[in-house]
């Protein structure tokens, strides 16, 4: 059995009046992302991490936003996608672990939900996504508030 790992990485600029999506599920705030798609900073981060530990490109390769198919697109079906990937190179997903950094809202209480989604997305097991948040303490776009990211390590097994 081998191991491999891929990391993935997104930022969105946010703007008020758009719908914050982050981890499948809609987040009570004023502002959200600008992106081609819903703009979902983790899932876009998480189909990276899928996609290079599988040797499968990024996200641009297989949602490029200058296919209007995509305008709007929900970020599940992205991973929806990214594991239809995996799995047909015969890998399992053995753990994801996530960061989300942003300085407003606070994302911790939402993690359970996100976790379901995710999990859902990918079908595997909640218990298997770590998911942690943090702040800019004030520096840079997304210290101010202009902006969210996401850093995401997947890990994946040969069956």
């Amino acid at each position: 059995m081998s191991t491999r790992c891929g990391i993935g990485y997104d930022l969105h600029r946010l703007e008020e009046g758009r719908k914050l999506i982050v981890g499948g599920i809609e987040l009570p705030f004023d502002k959200g992302p600008v992106g081609h798609s819903d703009g979902d900073v983790l899932a876009h981060a998480l189909c990276d991490a899928l996609l290079g530990a599988a040797g499968l490109g990024d996200i641009g390769t297989h949602f490029p936003d200058t296919d209007p198919k995509w305008k709007g697109a929900n970020s599940m079906l992205f991973l929806e996608h990214a594991r239809k990937l995996v799995d047909e190179k015969r890998l399992a997903i053995e753990h994801i672990d996530a960061v989300v950094i942003a300085e407003k809202p606070k994302l911790g209480p939402h993690f359970p939900k996100m976790r379901g989604a995710l999990a859902k997305a990918l079908s595997v097991g909640p218990e298997k996504i770590n998911l942690k948040a943090k702040t800019n303490e004030g520096v840079d776009a997304i210290g101010r508030g202009g902006a969210i990211a996401a850093y995401v390590i997947a890990t994946l097994t040969s069956r």
